[in-house]
């Protein structure tokens, strides 16, 4: 159900990059820059893949499809932190549980937004599907610190956090084929996704548990397995967060800057990679779906795969858990950025810019047993906090790479946007530098809430 959970998150926040190709009229390339962009023509006769022909509703710019695009972020960094805190002290089950719902019924909303309100009412609309989705992933960490024992801990995740892949690749591909298909146009993109989202909240409400001792139908020797597993560093009773301890640690700085490093490359791809598809590649709104989905399904098995491989690594004590992330976190980095640049110069090649990006977002799977899990190894006490302050404020690249799309690439052309490109290869390559030196995989002592008084009595 946690999977399902990010799956419906992913694919109610994606959709709209793939659905705004169609509600919006098509930009007219003017022949000054008609030589760095790819001709209709050229995809006939190289890939057998179908021009764009799109009757757009809305003269919306580039400037204001990228305030649109980012708007979710506005909201979506300010519940973070509060979200985690009512994880902690109330469990997960409700908070993340409202949070779908309250997205799901927005997500519904927007065919009657856009026609009754244009771009300013889906801007406000963003804003209210990013407020209620903030609360997601600290109330996730929360109910995975209580759920998933430490020696399979990159397993259980990466089977968690490929939701986020799955609902990008349902997102794009369904998408994509209601376009073509349904008499309902782009609204029947936001119909689906937001039903989809209203029946996992029924399901959740019923079958999940904010942990084992609440879980009515756990058998005894899964209860005391999970217990012994995890009495070691988790608390029922999670005292209050210490703060100052928090940010004066090196590990903590280290995962905030490469969560940012990352957020920046992966919102790049996730929410403009269909619109590079679109209005470069010149892809049908058909193949645009499939095209941009492609990378994810590769990422799906391959976290898979080095997540496994992550974990058993670890128990036979082949690598340390601080090494391990480190080495996961630099895949997921170094490799993504050159290929992503090495997309840019591949040109008008469709079949080579596709395997670079396909390549990019696979590696990019790797920061699961890298990053995602390095919030449970620093503290299972206070994983919901760790998670609410990292994910909340890369999420600020949300807002922020969007918005500066629209404005390095106002002609959507393949110089444009090899600036971008470049761009996140450099940001790419900073952040992970800084994590490399600073990381750490060990508990920390602070998550201990005997920690202060032990320190007290030393001195």
């Amino acid at each position: 159900m946690g999977f399902l959970a990010l799956f419906n998150a992913y694919a109610m926040r994606i959709c709209l990059s793939i659905a705004i190709t169609e509600m919006v009229v098509p930009l007219n390339i003017t022949e000054e820059f008609i030589d760095d962009t790819c001709s209709d023509l050229s995809i006939k006769q190289s890939n057998n893949f179908t021009a764009i022909v799109k009757d757009g509703t809305y003269e919306w710019s580039e400037y204001t499809q990228g305030i649109i695009l980012s708007s979710f972020y506005w909201g979506y960094v300010i519940t973070h932190l509060p979200g985690a805190l009512l994880s902690e002290k109330f469990g997960g089950k409700y908070t993340l549980g409202i949070g779908i719902f309250l997205s799901a019924i927005l997500t519904v909303l927007v065919p009657i937004s856009v026609q009754c309100g244009g771009s300013a009412a889906l801007i406000v609309l963003r804003v209210l599907m990013g407020f209620s989705g903030g609360v997601i992933f600290p109330a996730l960490n929360v109910m995975t610190a209580h759920w998933a024992p430490p020696q399979e801990l990159s397993l259980i995740t990466a089977v968690i956090f490929i939701g986020v892949d799955i609902g990008v690749i349902g997102a794009t591909t369904i998408s994509g084929l209601i376009l073509r298909y349904s008499v309902l146009g782009w609204s029947g993109v936001f119909y689906f996704f937001g039903g989809a989202g209203i029946l996992w909240f029924i399901l959740w409400m019923l079958l999940c548990f904010n942990n084992p001792d609440e879980h009515p139908f756990i058998s005894d020797s899964e209860a005391s397995y999970l217990r012994k597993s995890l009495n070691e560093h988790t608390h029922k009773n999670t005292p209050p967060v210490p703060w100052a301890r928090i940010f004066k640690s090196s590990p903590f700085w280290a995962l905030l800057v490469v969560q940012i490093g990352h957020d920046w490359g992966l919102y790049t791809l996730v929410t403009d990679l269909p619109k590079y598809m679109s209005s470069v590649l010149r892809f049908s709104v058909e193949y645009n779906g499939y095209l941009s989905s492609l990378p994810n399904v590769c990422a799906v098995l391959y976290c898979l795969l080095i997540s496994w491989l992550t974990d058993k690594m670890i128990t036979s004590n082949l690598i340390s858990k601080t090494n391990a992330r480190k080495i996961n976190t630099s895949i997921s980095t170094l490799a993504p950025a050159l290929f992503i640049v090495g997309a840019s110069y591949a040109g008008c090649n469709r079949v080579l810019v596709v395997v670079m990006f396909t390549l990019a977002v696979t590696l990019m799977g790797s920061s699961l047993p890298g990053i995602k899990v390095n919030s449970l190894d620093l503290s299972p006490n206070y994983a919901g906090t760790i998670m609410a302050l990292t994910n909340g404020i890369a999420s600020f690249t949300g807002i922020l790479t969007p918005y500066l799309v629209g404005v390095l690439t106002p002609n959507q052309t393949l110089g444009e946007w090899r600036l971008v490109f470049w761009l996140v290869f450099c940001v790419f390559f900073v952040t992970n530098t800084f994590f490399v030196f600073f990381a750490s995989g060990d508990v920390q002592l602070w998550n201990d809430p005997k920690f202060p008084k032990a320190r007290r009595a030393l001195n």
